[in-house]
């Protein structure tokens, strides 16, 4: 009996590590998909001086870019806020953000929350927005 138990317990040892390394992998993968997607939409355009606060009025404009960054488009101007750590962010994940004023800060508190759960699943820690504007030509 003790080594049926002994080899479950290895066994499941071994798939847990099996699986913990398929997430990683994954990991990477959306965060390599999140870059792309964000090198895209900041084609033709140049970096300005990062803000801890931004107007942002509409929140539908706020867009989850999976273990990357948030990225608010405001028009003529991009905004990207990266995280503390980039694991923080899911796009499968929904944002609640207690902000303190009508601006978006770094400093606002962001909780993700599983969309099929309901359950709180963790924070994010934004650092400075960076605008991006596009180049005149």
């Amino acid at each position: 009996m003790k080594k049926l138990f002994l080899g479950l317990a290895a066994a499941s040892l071994a798939l847990g590590g099996a699986s913990a390394g398929h997430a990683m992998a994954g990991s990477s993968s959306s965060q390599a998909r999140g870059e792309a997607r964000l090198a895209k939409m900041l084609e033709g355009r140049v970096p300005g001086q990062p803000q801890s606060c931004i107007p942002a009025m509409v929140s539908r404009n706020l867009q989850v870019l999976d273990r990357t960054a948030l990225v608010y488009d405001a028009g003529s101007t991009v905004w990207v806020a990266r995280p503390s750590d980039p694991r923080s962010l899911d796009d499968s994940d929904i944002l609640v953000i207690d902000r303190f004023s009508s601006s978006l800060c770094k400093q606002d508190v962001i909780r993700t929350v599983d969309r099929y759960t309901g359950f709180m699943s963790g924070v994010v820690f934004l650092g400075d927005f960076v605008p991006y504007k596009k180049l005149e030509s």
